[in-house]
């Protein structure tokens, strides 16, 4: 589970302006956290601190966004090798936020929508399709790149890579396929 979700309130003003403050009072929290879970470090243990932070909001319907914002934060911070570690909604990548907003049972049955084909082949056959296919949209759909990075030859990513698109349904050649695929391997 994720640690603690911190959420705030936004100062008056314009949007603008709201956004540099926000930004600002986001930065001074985070680095006051920091600071005070430093000292408290060595009573830990064997322990982790993760710490989530959201963005600042107004009171309302809101708060529940910038509760989830917090809690993926938080999620992010335990995948740190840290012991204890502060994120803040400003570390987060556009799609790692939009992905934290969906419901789990959403994102699960999406991953399994998406994946579960290939999940299954990798589990009956140990084909380490996932992973081939982690690291070809790593690298941009480079061949050569992802041959290189996990040891193979190119004619061994391409066919592990048929392999995905044919369990999938999917065109790794298209855009959107390419993003429905790098989204469902996000949701792990």
């Amino acid at each position: 589970a994720a640690g603690p979700a911190t959420a705030g309130t936004a100062p008056a003003g314009t949007a603008a302006d709201r956004s540099a403050v926000e930004r600002r009072e986001s930065d001074q929290l985070a680095d006051i956290l920091r600071a005070t879970i430093a000292a408290v470090i060595p009573g830990l243990g064997a322990a982790r601190l993760p710490i989530g932070l959201s963005g600042t909001v107004s009171a309302g319907p809101a708060l529940f966004a910038a509760l989830e914002e917090a809690r993926h934060a938080a999620g992010l911070a335990a995948a740190r090798t840290e012991v204890a570690a502060v994120v803040t909604a400003d570390e987060i990548d556009s799609h790692m936020l939009l992905l934290g907003s969906v419901p789990d049972e959403v994102r699960r049955a999406y991953r399994n929508r998406v994946l579960g084909p290939v999940l299954a082949y990798d589990s009956a056959h140990d084909a380490e399709l996932v992973a081939t296919l982690t690291a070809f949209l790593d690298h941009a759909g480079s061949w050569s790149r992802c041959a290189e990075v996990l040891h193979l030859h190119v004619n061994t990513v391409r066919y592990r890579i048929a392999k995905v698109e044919q369990l999938t349904g999917r065109n790794l050649g298209r855009l959107d396929d390419r993003v429905d695929l790098f989204l469902a391997l996000r949701l792990s």
